[in-house]
């Protein structure tokens, strides 16, 4: 139970921080991108503090940089042609994403791809994937699809974290990138490396450098 007791408050802390960013209550109270690295840091402490064992092995390096780079582009047409359909569907989505760019202040925008590439993206994969959801495939061992189970578990709340911002586009965007970063991880935990670079050149990629 020390491990699933470890995991809630790892979760209530993203939560917290992540109202304290997102709600129309807080927002705009700090700078929004030194907030996100703040708390990028403290969830990356929690994540090292948390974990039995600190000791990380990157295999097959090329692979993992050659698969991260793969995965961070087909995801940014991934949700190029999501953006385009859901526009069309959709009256608020257009809007909802404008709303999400309109973020882009309060940094030269170098320093902010630069904070997506080397602290935001790094450290949320590196929390979401390789803490919370190998921590729940721990606890959910013993039950039929444990690593299903983390994977599921991991996604709806790295989406339901996000539901402060009452922005049902940036909630989806989680949703979606969430699952496909938890699926691979859920098939090849070993392909954390991949994850983590293909999660910082994502955000850099959709959000700086070819914004959508």
């Amino acid at each position: 139970m020390k491990d699933g007791r470890r995991l809630a408050i790892a979760i209530a802390v993203a939560a917290l921080l992540w109202f304290y960013m997102f709600s129309p209550w807080t927002k705009g109270l700090t700078n929004f991108w030194l907030t996100m690295s703040g708390a990028a840091v403290v969830l990356t402490l929690l994540a090292l503090a948390f974990l039995p064992e600190r000791s990380f092995k990157i295999e097959r390096p090329l692979l993992q940089l050659a698969g991260g780079i793969a995965l961070a582009f087909a995801l940014w047409g991934i949700f190029w042609i999501g953006d385009k359909a859901s526009a069309w569907l959709f009256d608020f989505a257009r809007p909802e994403v404008d709303s999400i760019y309109s973020m882009k202040s309060g940094l030269p925008v170098p320093a902010i791809a630069a904070l997506l590439l080397l602290v935001i993206g790094p450290a949320e994969e590196f929390f979401w994937r390789g803490y919370v959801q190998r921590t729940f495939a721990g606890l959910f061992a013993g039950r039929k699809y444990p690593a299903d189970l983390a994977f599921l578990a991991t996604a709806l709340i790295y989406a339901l974290v996000h539901i402060w911002s009452l922005n049902f586009m940036l909630i989806m965007a989680a949703l979606v990138a969430g699952c496909v970063w938890g699926f691979i991880y859920r098939l090849c935990p070993k392909a954390l490396p991949a994850l983590v670079l293909s999660h910082a050149l994502w955000d850099a990629l959709v959000f700086v450098l070819l914004p959508i």
